[in-house]
C-alpha cells in the first residue's frame, strides 16, 4: 500500500479553497441580481425590453399633382433600395450566412450595377461598428428589373427596402412650373424626400405629409413575438394638389415648342396659355428644359423663365400704351403724322422707326400701330397722354410689382424713368423691363373688359385622406386699369394687325378666327450692350381670341432662332402661336367665326338683265361682282345659273361691248380661272395664293385666245417681302416690329 505524499494533500486543500471561493462569489452574484434586477447600474430588464422592442416606421405617401381635370402629372410610385448588412450576429447558421462575408467580391459584382466604383462599395462595406449600410443615390431607386439581377447573385448580407419614387407619367410636362423631388441623406443615415422648384418646391409641406409608427415586441431576429402589444400611429399621407394646368393645351405647347427648338435651334423659347376670364395658367413651357423623373437638362437652365427673369418686351408693350391711349381719349385712328424719326427733346438722341428711320411717310396713327411704328406710340405719350400719365398706367397694369403667383422666386421688372427719352422708350418696351408673366396678367385686363386677373397655378388642395377640399382657389381681380369699352377698342385695333394690309401680325392669323395681338422684337444685350447680328433679337407675339370675347391668351417669346434674316423671326414664333391657339380653341370646342357666318346659296340666272341691276340683285344675296364689257345687258355669267355658291364668292358678269382686264391684285387663283374661262383667255400662273401681279394691265382690252399670265404669293410671303424692303435695322432705339 502506498503512502501518500504530504504534497498532493497541500495542493487538493488549496484547489478546493479555490472553487469553494468561486462558487461562493457566483452564488452571491446570482442572488444580488436576483434582488437588485441591476448589472453594474444598470437596468437588466431595460436592456431586455430594448433588445427586443422595435419600432418600425410607416412612411407616409407623397401627394399626387393632377391637371385640372384630373390627369396624373406627378406620383409616388414603389422602388428599391440597396441595403448591405455587416453584423455578424445576425447570422445563426454559417453555411448560410447574412451578412456580407465576402466584401471584396461583393463590391466586384455590385459595381455592373451600381453608379459607384469599386473601391467605393468596397469602403462602405467594411465599415465598423455598424450593423448595416446603403449606398447613397446610386443605391436608391432600384428598379425591379435590376432588383432581380442582383438576388440572382445569391450575395450574403445583400438585400433590399421598399421604397417610394417620384414618378413623371408625362415626361417634359411644364418641368420648371410642376418642379421635382430630391432625396437627401441626413446624418442618421435616413433621407426625406424634398421638392425642388415649382408647385413641389412651394407647396413641399402639403405634399409631404406625416410619417406614422409601428412599436411591437420581437425575438432575437426581429420576429414578432406571440400576444405582444402592438402600438400603431398611422401615417398621414400627403395632400393631392390639382394644378391649373391642362394636360391636352400643355400637350399642344410641348409639342409646337419642340419643333420650333429642333428646327430653328433659338437659345430659348418661352410659351404661355391663360384664361383671361379667371387667370388660370393652361399652359408654360419653356426651353431648354428637363425631365423631372431623370433630371436630364436640368443643368442648362435652373429659371422658370416665365417667373425669374425679366425681359425687355419689346413692341408688345405698344398694347398697353395704346390702351392708355384709348382711355385717355388721346386716340384718333384717322390723325396723321408724320413717320420716320422723332426727338423727344432737343438734346435727345433721335428715336427711329424699324425701318432703319425711313418710316412710311405721313400716315395715320392707326396705320402706325399696324406697322409697329415706334414714332407713332413715342407721340401718343410725349404730346398726348402726357409722360406721367402714362407712368401711372405702368403701375395700373401692376408692371411695378409680383403678381404673386404660386411658385417660388417670383422676380419684378424694371421700370426704367428717369430721363425724358428713358420715358418714351419704355412705352415701346426698350430699356425698362417685365417677366413674361406681368404681362400675361395686364393682358388679361384688354381680354376680359378691363378687369385684370391674378395669374394662378394651384386650383385646389385636397386632403388625400378623407377627400375634403382644404384650400379652393378663386378668380380674384386686381385692378382694373382700363373700361370695358377701351379693352373692346384696343381689340379691334388689334386686329388689324394681324388683318390689315401692311400689319406686321399677318402671319399670325388663323383661319375661321379673329385673332387680336401684337407683336414684338427686342434686342439682345450682353455686358450692356446690344448685340446687332442677324438673329440677335427677342421675337414675341401676344395675342388673344376669338377677338370679340376672347377665351384665351397666348403669349410666345423666341430668342436668337438660326435665321440669317431678322424679319425671318416671325416664322418660328408664328409657328407655335397658330399651332396651339388653334388646337386649343378646337379643343375648346370654341366654333370658327366663318363656320358660324358661312352661308351657300344658288345663283340666280341674270342673263338678259340689266349689268347694274344684276349686280345689285346678286350683292343683296352676298356675293360679289366683276363686270367686264361697256354693255348694258348681261350675256354671260360664272358661276353658271343655279350653282351652288358662297357668301362673298366673286360672280363675273359679261356683257357687250369692249370688254377691259380688271385689277386682279388679291385675288383667288379660282376667281382668276373664272375670268379667263369667260374671257377665252389661256391662263398661266407662277406661285400659290393670292395675285400680286398680271402682265395685262387693269383697263386694257381683252383678246380672245391670248396669254394672261398672273404672279401668286401666299400672305406670309408678302409679309416676309413688304419687311425685307423695310430694312433689317430700326436704328438706334429698337428694331422690332
Amino acid at each position: 500500500m502506498m503512502k501518500k505524499q504530504p504534497n498532493m494533500n497541500a495542493g487538493a486543500a488549496v484547489l478546493f479553497v479555490i472553487f469553494s471561493l468561486l462558487f461562493f462569489i457566483l452564488i452571491f452574484r446570482f442572488v444580488s441580481i436576483q434582488v437588485t434586477g441591476e448589472v453594474h447600474g444598470q437596468a437588466l430588464a431595460a436592456k431586455a425590453q430594448q433588445k427586443y422592442s422595435n419600432e418600425k416606421v410607416i412612411e407616409a405617401v407623397r401627394g399626387t399633382i393632377f391637371d385640372r381635370k384630373g390627369e396624373v402629372v406627378a406620383e409616388d410610385t414603389t422602388a428599391y433600395t440597396l441595403v448591405a448588412i455587416l453584423d455578424d450576429s445576425v447570422t445563426t447558421n454559417k453555411k448560410k450566412p447574412k451578412h456580407v462575408v465576402d466584401p471584396d467580391k461583393t463590391a466586384s459584382k455590385l459595381a455592373k450595377y451600381l453608379d459607384m466604383s469599386e473601391s467605393e462599395i468596397y469602403k462602405r462595406l467594411t465599415k465598423k461598428g455598424v450593423f448595416q449600410v446603403e449606398f447613397g443615390k446610386a443605391g436608391r431607386d432600384i428598379s425591379h428589373q435590376t432588383k432581380r439581377e442582383i438576388e440572382e447573385l445569391k450575395l450574403p448580407g445583400i438585400t433590399f427596402l421598399r421604397d417610394s419614387k417620384r414618378f413623371y407619367p408625362n415626361g417634359i410636362f411644364s418641368s420648371h412650373l410642376v418642379g421635382y423631388v430630391e432625396k437627401e441623406e441626413k446624418e442618421d443615415g435616413k433621407s426625406i424626400s424634398t421638392g425642388r422648384l415649382g408647385v413641389e418646391k412651394t407647396l413641399n409641406n402639403e405634399l409631404t405629409g406625416k410619417n406614422g409608427s409601428l412599436s411591437f415586441e420581437s425575438d432575437l431576429w426581429g420576429f414578432l413575438l406571440p400576444d405582444s402589444d402592438k402600438k400603431i400611429t398611422p401615417a398621414h399621407d400627403g395632400d393631392n394638389v390639382y394644378l391649373t394646368i391642362d394636360k391636352k393645351i400643355q400637350t399642344f405647347v410641348e409639342d409646337a415648342v419642340s419643333r420650333v427648338q429642333e428646327e430653328y435651334k433659338p437659345k430659348k423659347i418661352i410659351a404661355i396659355v391663360a384664361d383671361p376670364k379667371t387667370g388660370d395658367i393652361l399652359a408654360m413651357a419653356q426651353r431648354p428644359t428637363f425631365h423631372p423623373t431623370t433630371r436630364e437638362g436640368l443643368d442648362k437652365n435652373w429659371h422658370n423663365e416665365v417667373v425669374e427673369t425679366p425681359i425687355e418686351p419689346g413692341s408688345t408693350m405698344k398694347v398697353f400704351t395704346l390702351a392708355a391711349a384709348v382711355e385717355e381719349k388721346k386716340w384718333n385712328p384717322g390723325e396723321l403724322y408724320k413717320s420716320g424719326s422723332y426727338r423727344v427733346t432737343e438734346k435727345s438722341g433721335r428715336i427711329h422707326d424699324h425701318n432703319n428711320g425711313e418710316g412710311w411717310g405721313t400716315i395715320s396713327y392707326l396705320e402706325g400701330i399696324q406697322r409697329s411704328s415706334n414714332v407713332a406710340v413715342a407721340k401718343l405719350v410725349n404730346e398726348k397722354i402726357g409722360t406721367e400719365v402714362f407712368r401711372q398706367y405702368l403701375t395700373d397694369f401692376g408692371f411695378d410689382k409680383p403678381t404673386g403667383i404660386d411658385l417660388p422666386n417670383e422676380a419684378v421688372g424694371k421700370i426704367v424713368y428717369k430721363w425724358p427719352i428713358e420715358k418714351i422708350t419704355t412705352s415701346y418696351g426698350q430699356g425698362s423691363t417685365i417677366t413674361p408673366i406681368q404681362m400675361i396678367q395686364a393682358a388679361t385686363a384688354v381680354a376680359n373688359d378691363g378687369k385684370m386677373m391674378k395669374p394662378q397655378v394651384i386650383d385646389k388642395v385636397v386632403d388625400s385622406n378623407t377627400g375634403e377640399i382644404i384650400k379652393q382657389s378663386e378668380p380674384k381681380v386686381v385692378g382694373q386699369p382700363i373700361s370695358a369699352e377701351t379693352a373692346k377698342e384696343v381689340r379691334d385695333v388689334l386686329e388689324t394687325v394681324v388683318t390689315a394690309e401692311h400689319g406686321t401680325g399677318k402671319s399670325y392669323a388663323i383661319e375661321g378666327y379673329k385673332v387680336a395681338g401684337k407683336t414684338g422684337t427686342a434686342n439682345i444685350t450682353t455686358n450692356g450692350k446690344y448685340l446687332d447680328g442677324a438673329n440677335d433679337y427677342l421675337f414675341s407675339f401676344l395675342g388673344m381670341a376669338p377677338k370679340d370675347d376672347p377665351k384665351l391668351i397666348v403669349y410666345v417669346a423666341v430668342q436668337q432662332p438660326e435665321i440669317d434674316h431678322y424679319f425671318k423671326g416671325s416664322i418660328p414664333t408664328s409657328m407655335i402661336f397658330k399651332s396651339v391657339m388653334k388646337s386649343s380653341l378646337q379643343y375648346l370646342n370654341i366654333k370658327p367665326a366663318s363656320q358660324e357666318k358661312a352661308e351657300s346659296s344658288s345663283v340666280p340666272d341674270i342673263k338678259g338683265f340689266n349689268a347694274t341691276e344684276a349686280s345689285k340683285l346678286l350683292v343683296s344675296k352676298g356675293f360679289k361682282t366683276v363686270i367686264i364689257g361697256t354693255g348694258t345687258q348681261v350675256d354671260e355669267q360664272l358661276p353658271k345659273p343655279d350653282t351652288v355658291a358662297l357668301e362673298g364668292e366673286k360672280i363675273i358678269i359679261k356683257t357687250s361691248g369692249t370688254q377691259t382686264y380688271p385689277d386682279m391684285t388679291g385675288w383667288s387663283l379660282r376667281d382668276v380661272m373664272k375670268l379667263a374661262q369667260i374671257s377665252d383667255v389661256k391662263l398661266n400662273k407662277a406661285g400659290s395664293g393670292y395675285v400680286i401681279k398680271q402682265n395685262l394691265k387693269p383697263g386694257s382690252p381683252i383678246n380672245k385666245g391670248e396669254d394672261l399670265i398672273v404672279s401668286l404669293e401666299t400672305p406670309l410671303e408678302q409679309f416676309e417681302k413688304s419687311l425685307k424692303k423695310e430694312d433689317k435695322k430700326e436704328g438706334t432705339e429698337e428694331v422690332g416690329d
